[in-house]
């Protein structure tokens, strides 16, 4: 191989690193923001359903939104509608305000929420050399409002959810995940059924005779928002504050540059 051949080579090699290189520095890169859709199921906790968490479950869909700090803690905001059911059928409670053997009721609920994610362990699907992982459980905790309609009259409550959940780093923007979430209402009534809002005639609490109701839900997300760092020289110091110190001398008339540029 002549000379001119490996020099021709040895460039060609070189360019072929360079873009492998630029695409595996990209494809690093960690973002700040997801956003996708959610479905499952939600179900009724109450007066006529203490025990079963998914009994007379409906259909439940919405949107959210996730930010992410760091790999360890996430925050996130979801909008949700979804539909309850419920009897008195069948429970071995004794309600004596109810006039009727047996009460149903079904309605619809929306709610907006803001949650805290815990991360067990440090998500993502890159950085190995920061133990990091694609896949992890997490726990979710936060506050949030609920209006429930249909019934004899609106419902409107603010709610304490409560859940685990597992996400999954499909591939490089895309996350899957699942999560279980117990949402203490802070008002009775849910039902919509006047009889069933203090049933027993007893005055209510913050925590005591309130209702509740679950969410088991499946999420698709898109990450966006690069995440971007100061870039820094050999020294450590980034580069907008190395070029601010340079003006600063050279307001002051400190001499700026090496020694040998100085006595020129």
């Amino acid at each position: 191989m002549s000379l001119i051949r490996r020099v021709i080579f040895c460039l060609l090699l070189f360019r072929g690193y360079f873009l492998w290189y630029s695409t595996e520095a990209l494809l690093a890169q960690e973002f700040k923001y997801e956003i996708g859709g959610t479905g499952g199921m939600g179900s009724y906790l109450g007066d006529v359903n203490k025990t079963v968490p998914l009994l007379d479950s409906r259909a439940m869909v919405g949107a959210m939104f996730r930010g992410n700090p760091n790999f360890r803690w996430a925050y996130k905001t979801q909008l949700l509608w979804g539909q309850i059911a419920g009897s008195s059928n069948g429970t071995d409670n004794v309600f004596p305000a109810l006039l009727s053997p047996e009460v149903r009721f079904r309605r619809s609920w929306i709610e907006v929420s803001g949650q805290g994610e815990f991360n067990f362990f440090p998500y993502s699907d890159k950085f190995g050399y920061l133990n990091t992982r694609r896949l992890t459980p997490y726990i979710a905790f936060g506050l949030g409002l609920t209006v429930a309609s249909g019934g004899d009259r609106l419902f409107v409550a603010m709610h304490i959810p409560v859940g685990v959940g597992v996400k999954y780093k499909l591939m490089n923007r895309i996350n899957v995940g699942s999560e279980l979430t117990f949402r203490k209402l802070l008002s009775d009534g849910f039902e919509g059924v006047t009889a069933l809002k203090d049933p027993y005639g007893i005055t209510s609490s913050l925590w005591k005779n309130k209702d509740w109701y679950v969410c088991l839900q499946l999420s698709l997300t898109w990450d966006f928002g690069l995440r971007t760092a100061a870039c820094n020289n050999a020294t450590g110091i980034p580069k907008k504050e190395k070029t601010k110190k340079r003006r600063s001398k050279k307001d002051k008339g400190e001499p700026v540059g090496s020694p040998l540029l100085q006595t020129l």
